[in-house]
């Protein structure tokens, strides 16, 4: 398995806009082989910020980068760029193979 995260430092104040695009719009997940489930986390408020992540889990790192190359990829991301003003900076990307998992019982 792994796990796709990036991570947003949203502007204060613009963290319902940042929710709202989020929650608009076509993922185009659900069909993608490999795909197991999808997050969005809010994290903490900072002075200037709010810490956001998206969370997605895949059965593996090869699922997970034939979909940043595929058409559906494409289509989620092809108007990421409107958005600029919501963020400091650019996301930032973090994956990992999961090791171990522990389940409730």
């Amino acid at each position: 398995m792994f796990i796709a995260m990036n991570r947003f430092q949203v502007v204060r104040g613009r963290e319902k806009d940042f929710e709202n695009v989020w929650l608009s719009r076509d993922t185009y997940l659900e069909d993608v082989p490999g795909f197991v489930e999808f997050h969005l986390l809010r994290g903490e408020t900072f002075d200037d910020h709010t810490l956001f992540s998206s969370h997605s889990l895949w059965r593996s790192r090869t699922d997970f980068d034939a979909w940043t190359k595929s058409e559906a990829f494409r289509q989620a991301h092809r108007n990421a760029g409107d958005n600029k003003s919501l963020y400091l900076g650019h996301p930032h990307f973090e994956g990992f193979d999961i090791i171990q998992s522990v389940k409730a019982s």
